[in-house]
Parts: structure tokens; C-alpha cells; sequence
């Protein structure tokens, strides 16, 4: 069968980008406790075509994905976006993986209870190759009396950080996690029977902001913090030196 896609394309407009979305798909993640953890991702793969060629046969993405099955982790992006490229013709290649991240941890009481965590990761290969990582950590309703927190009040969602990173050195997820959840307990307490200063929503991404800049793994990164509030949201935004490359890609 003649493959029309791949011929010559007199039109001569570059194709930003093509490819398939919203891929449900198993894949591995790194995992502290049990060094991987299997999760269920919405994958996007997509490359930049040159202007001589009309287009790509989509099947081709699906190809290289079922090709990684089972070892689609952080270790293999570089090898899957460097096929698509080879495959594909492509001058730079793009992988989205947005999915949910578990971890089981011992509450006050000492009863192990499961903590979701929506993620993703964002991998782009052209010469050089670039990875982000996004996470959203949920913020619960603190409840303090007198400067003493009431065990087991739950009064829903206050609202969540947004990190995206790009790291220097390896970094485990968790690490990240407990770092974010570590700095909203403790502005949690500063303020006697309050749950948060004046400004919290600022006062807040202050704190998150000061130790991020101690992190020696990471190379970038941008915070926010979204306080969910009737009808609106309210929100403040830092982060390191200008992204490698894309925008935040949050679930």
C-alpha cells in the first residue's frame, strides 16, 4: 500500500505538531518504599514534523508504545522519544503522562491509610532532551482550637500547591511530597486558633518558596498555591529561572 502520508508535500507548512491524545495506558513509576509502583496513565504523544512530509501514520505511536510495554518508566523516556523520532521522521518528539500517584502512610492514630496524588510528566527530545515533572498536593482544612489541633476533624478541601520541577540530580517523589506537606503543617500551627495568617495563600507559597531554593536536585521550578473559596479561587505564583522548555501540565 502506497503510504501517502509520507510523501513529498509541495505546500511547504511545517506540521507543529501531530500525533494521539488521552491514551489510557499501565505504566511504572518510581517508588521509594517498593522501588516501583504500577499505575494506570493518560499518555499524549505528538512530534514535529518538517514541511516535506504531510503527515505520519498515527498507528505508529501505538506501535512504540505497546513496543515499551511494561518498561514504559523515567529510565526508558529517552529511548521511546528517540523511536519516535527514527520512526516517525521527526525533528523533535514529545511524550505528556499524566497519572495518579499512591502512597500509604500511618495516620495519628497509627492506621495505614492510602494518599492520592495527581502527577505528571512532560518529556520533550530534540538535539537535547528535557523532562518536567508536575505534581498537585492537596491542602485540607486545618481545625484548631486554643492552638491545639482536634484529631480527625475533616472539613474538606482548602485548597492545593502545584509544583513543576526539572532536576539536576535524582529525586525521589516522595521526598518532594513530604517536603510540601511538611511546610503546610507547620503554617498550619503559626497562628494559635487560626488555620493560616492574614495572607495565607501568600504567606504560604513564602514559606514553600525559601526552601525549594535549598534544594540542590532541582534545576527549576514554579509553585503555586490555589486557596478554593465559593464561586472563585484565589492563587499566587512563584518559581526559579525560565523553563527548557513547554507549560505546566497539571491534571
Amino acid at each position: 500500500m502506497k503510504d501517502i502520508q509520507n510523501q513529498s508535500d509541495n505546500r511547504k507548512i511545517d506540521i507543529k505538531k501531530v500525533g494521539v491524545k488521552t491514551i489510557t495506558y499501565p505504566v511504572t513509576v518510581l517508588d521509594k518504599a517498593q522501588s516501583s509502583q504500577k499505575t494506570i496513565a493518560t499518555i499524549n504523544m505528538y512530534v514535529n514534523l518538517p514541511h516535506h512530509f504531510k503527515g505520519t501514520h498515527m498507528s505508529r505511536f501505538i506501535e512504540i508504545l505497546n513496543r515499551f510495554h511494561g518498561k514504559i518508566d523515567i529510565m526508558n523516556f529517552r529511548a521511546i522519544l528517540e523511536e519516535m523520532k527514527m520512526k516517525l521522521d521527526a525533528e523533535a518528539a514529545h511524550l505528556e503522562m499524566a497519572f495518579p500517584f499512591f502512597l500509604k502512610r500511618a495516620d495519628e492514630t497509627a492506621v495505614l491509610k492510602l494518599s492520592k496524588y495527581e502527577c505528571a510528566m512532560h518529556c520533550f527530545l530534540q538535539e537535547d532532551d528535557d523532562l518536567r515533572l508536575d505534581i498537585a498536593v492537596p491542602i485540607a482544612h486545618p481545625f484548631i482550637c486554643n492552638g491545639v489541633e482536634i484529631p480527625g476533624a475533616a472539613f474538606g478541601l482548602w485548597g492545593k500547591v502545584l509544583v513543576s520541577v526539572r532536576f539536576s540530580r535524582f529525586m525521589w517523589l516522595e521526598d518532594l511530597i513530604d517536603i510540601v506537606e511538611s511546610i503546610i503543617r507547620n503554617e498550619g500551627h503559626l497562628d494559635g486558633d487560626r488555620s493560616f495568617t492574614d495572607k495565607p495563600v501568600e504567606s504560604l507559597l513564602e514559606k514553600l518558596e525559601t526552601r525549594f531554593k535549598e534544594l540542590s536536585e532541582l534545576k527549576w521550578y514554579s509553585i503555586t498555591v490555589e486557596n478554593i473559596s465559593q464561586g472563585y479561587a484565589l492563587f499566587a505564583t512563584t518559581g526559579s529561572s525560565a523553563p527548557l522548555s513547554g507549560t505546566p501540565y497539571y491534571c
